[in-house]
């Protein structure tokens, strides 16, 4: 069986997934890897076989997306071209996490494609959503890599297709420390923008991880960084706190490790908001900017909320990847497709898979 797994490179959450997803993947079938984006920080310890410009949200320097630069960064023939060229027949099986080009590719030459990335949890209609209505934001998230089967991660289960975060390896096998330093991503905001808040406790000493510059360098009580995913893993790991947006990845880790943890949703992103309100229905404190005073707040609270999320990724895989060769049936022997259905039903009856 061949699977090509399409990786979303807009921000490094969804790389960071699949620095899990894939080795498990490859010891199950055979994988070819693909990446489309521009906006990642983290290298790959495995071969990629493709790698597209896709269609990435630029951001910016104030808390949101960069709507002129994204505007002036698209591609859109680049991008028809890269749907025409990828090979998406040759595949038995294609995985896409939110990665656009595989996803057209397959609906506009009748492959079928299966969604798996935290996107699809969001969009789940028992997923916490925030009050405000965002028409466009939705639209958005429903057509940007249409799916024809979806299953997604989010911060607590749901139903039979919404399971709980995948956790790294350098994350469920660490020890936590408490070093007393504070951890930050806050990619949306300058170092300028940063500083202005940070600087407000000079008695906290704040480790920043900035898109913004190429080598390190201290102002004050805060240390800039470029990203870097060991040198923020190991920050991460002995860290008394994290602040960062309101994406997935690094808020569930932080739930996985019990770090006191607080967000700011990226200003005009529906996913980061809809993660907002999850993570507030959880009790953490979700801010709508980058608010001294809600600093302060938080800064002195002592709650923290820890789930050790089970490792179960391999039999996710495996249940999806047996689903998909119990479809063609017709193809397999009486014997294996036996074996296919007894493997298929004990796969549901795993805790935490609905």
């Amino acid at each position: 069986m061949k699977v090509l797994y399409a990786i979303q490179g807009t921000g490094n959450g969804h790389l960071a997934r699949a620095m899990e997803v894939v080795p498990q993947l490859q010891k199950m079938v055979e994988t070819d890897v693909m990446i489309s984006g521009i906006q990642g920080d983290i290298e790959l310890p495995f071969p990629v076989k493709y790698r597209f410009y896709g269609i990435s949200f630029i951001f910016g320097t104030r808390g949101g997306v960069d709507l002129w630069k994204t505007f002036t960064r698209l591609r859109p023939f680049r991008f028809i071209r890269d749907i025409v060229r990828l090979p998406v027949k040759e595949y038995d099986l294609v995985l896409c996490d939110f990665e656009p080009v595989s996803a057209w590719a397959c609906k506009l030459k009748g492959k079928k494609c299966i969604g798996i990335s935290h996107q699809n949890a969001v969009l789940h209609p028992d997923a916490p959503k925030p009050e405000k209505e965002d028409w466009l934001g939705k639209q958005i998230l429903k057509h940007y890599a249409p799916a024809s089967e979806k299953y997604g991660f989010h911060f607590s289960a749901i139903g039979r297709s919404v399971f709980t975060p995948v956790i790294r390896p350098a994350i469920r096998e660490a020890a936590p420390e408490n070093k007393g330093h504070y951890t930050v991503y806050l990619p949306a905001y300058s170092n300028g923008e940063i500083e202005k808040v940070l600087h407000r406790f000079p008695q906290v000493q704040w480790q920043v991880f900035s898109k913004h510059n190429q080598t390190s360098y201290q102002s004050g009580n805060i240390l800039f960084q470029p990203v870097s995913l060991n040198s923020f893993s190991a920050s991460f790991i002995s860290c008394k706190g994290i602040l960062c947006n309101a994406g997935f990845e690094t808020p569930a880790e932080a739930i996985y490790m019990g770090k006191k943890l607080c967000v700011i949703p990226m200003k005009g992103q529906y996913e980061q908001a809809c993660n907002a309100a999850f993570l507030e229905s959880m009790g953490i404190l979700a801010l709508s900017s980058l608010d001294g005073n809600r600093l302060t707040q938080w800064l002195e609270e002592k709650n923290r909320l820890q789930i050790r999320y089970p490792h179960h990724i391999h039999e996710i895989l495996s249940m999806i990847t047996l689903r998909h060769i119990y479809e063609n049936m017709s193809k397999v022997s009486s014997g294996k497709r036996k074996n296919i259905a007894e493997k298929r039903k004990a796969f549901f009856t795993v805790p935490g898979m609905g």
